[in-house]
């Protein structure tokens, strides 16, 4: 059981570097801290406090916070258009490998 409770977390994890990777680093941020201190928290604080669940209503409020950053950084990465990320990234590798070069008349070679 507590093996199957880690699996969204590592799975999270690689979806969170997918996207830090991808250049969001501000938009993971911003999910971490809503998935997590907006609604992981006190999810976790009704669940333990109110509903008297105790430590297992603390997890419970943060698992809640990981599944639903899953779901987001799944979203995000689903509607992401990787083609145009492709070009993005091809173009930043041969301007800085050399490769965009400007001649004479202004005209770039390729």
């Amino acid at each position: 059981m507590p093996l199957l409770l880690l699996m969204p977390m590592f799975a999270c994890l690689v979806l969170e570097g997918v996207a830090i990777g991808g250049g969001w680093q501000a938009l993971v941020a911003y999910i971490n801290l809503g998935c997590y201190y907006i609604f992981g928290l006190p999810l976790g604080y009704l669940l333990g406090y109110i509903a008297n669940l105790g430590v297992m209503g603390l997890c419970g409020g943060m698992i809640c916070g990981t599944a639903l950053q899953t779901l987001l950084l799944m979203i995000v990465l689903y509607k992401t258009n990787w083609n145009k990320e492709v070009e993005q990234a091809t173009k930043c590798v041969r301007k800085w490998g050399g490769q965009d070069i400007t001649a004479g008349n202004g005209a770039q070679s390729t």
